[in-house]
């Protein structure tokens, strides 16, 4: 399983799929599953699979990953599109993030596929556009694929579980003044406007702090002002990233902010909320069984757009991703296709 495994990684490395055009990487792996004697159902650039005997009575687990990348960073040395082994590690562009987990996944889904005596239904997802949070990728394709009790979404975690994870509020911000003159005592400067504003969201501390995610994180990330340097700008817009907890919804939080600050503030989205999957859920206690740990994770994935309990585990260290040179260690996806094997094989006892 390994050897495949780590084949198809490197044919999914040498085939650019940036988010939105994943179309390559789709056939890759819908080949691999079809020469597999695998029946794969595809929409747009969306690949999934059922296990053999897969019966509607049963719940289902999905097993789901990702197979776009963001671009190469521009720190690359190496191309990030030829897979090099060298020291134990396969570099190239999304080798970590998150290709080793999704062989690894797929691996597992192999080895159950044939078997009659689960307890519970496989579906396996090889989803787009996770990079950039789109329409086109695991969202548009849950309506297919029918009722899921819970999920494993395999992403870079060490092989720990991610059991709690931060939603998304992106907030586009708008400072007005009026424009004038620099020289002159003209106008009103959309800028300084934008400074108290700039400086809340530096410094404001939520008072509510999830025991599973911590405090509420905000960022401002992206500022633009002015046109040239003898007009005083009349706008200032700026971008604000806050990553937040299940101590708060996405609307509670909207409303303090704009209780705070004086620019106009327009969420992007309120589609990425904050997830959780409770301790005593027969996935985690499986994980425990296996010496897993347990945590936060700060970072957004595809969890949180699963209306539906999910844990986030797989190979690789998600502070590999988006790195320059990129590499997944060889033996991480050994031990993460057996990791994912042992975590099937347990869940056959329990009930999901």
């Amino acid at each position: 399983m390994t050897t495949d495994a780590i084949a198809l990684l490197r044919r999914l490395i040498a085939t650019p799929s940036f988010s939105r055009e994943e179309q390559g990487t789709a056939d890759l792996i819908a080949a691999f599953l079809e020469s597999r004697g695998v029946p794969v159902q595809r929409k747009r650039h969306n690949v999934w699979a059922r296990n053999k005997h897969f019966d509607p009575a049963k719940p289902t687990l999905l097993l789901n990953s990702h197979h776009d990348t963001v671009k190469p960073n521009p720190a690359y040395t190496l191309d990030p599109f030829t897979p090099i082994e060298k020291d134990g590690k396969l570099y190239g562009l999304g080798s970590n993030d998150a290709g080793a987990a999704l062989v690894s996944l797929l691996a597992a889904f192999l080895y159950f596929y044939e078997r009659a005596d689960l307890r519970y239904n496989l579906i396996a997802a090889a989803t787009a556009e996770e990079e950039i949070s789109g329409r086109n990728g695991i969202e548009s394709i849950l309506p297919e694929l029918g009722d899921i009790a819970v999920a494993i979404v395999g992403e870079p975690t060490l092989m720990q579980m991610a059991v709690a994870e931060k939603g998304l509020l992106v907030l586009d911000c708008t400072a007005r003044g009026e424009s004038g003159h620099a020289a002159r005592e003209e106008g009103v400067n959309a800028l300084y406007k934008a400074l108290p504003d700039i400086e809340w969201f530096r410094s404001y501390r939520f008072p509510k702090v999830s025991p599973a995610l911590g405090p509420v994180k905000m960022s401002v990330t992206v500022i633009q002002a002015g046109t040239q340097h003898n007009v005083v700008p009349a706008e200032c817009r700026f971008t604000v990233d806050v990553r937040c907890t299940d101590a708060y919804t996405h609307e509670e939080l909207l409303d303090i902010i704009r209780r705070h600050v004086g620019a106009e503030v327009q969420p992007r989205s309120l589609r990425l909320r904050p997830s959780s999957i409770p301790l005593e859920h027969p996935l985690v206690q499986a994980g425990l069984a296996l010496g897993w740990n347990t945590y936060g994770s700060p970072t957004t994935s595809d969890q949180a757009l699963m209306p539906f309990p999910s844990v986030k585990i797989g190979p690789g260290d998600s502070a590999r991703s988006h790195s320059a040179d990129e590499f997944v260690y060889l033996h991480e996806i050994e031990a993460g296709i057996a990791g994912y094997v042992h975590l099937l094989e347990h869940l056959l006892s329990c009930e999901l």
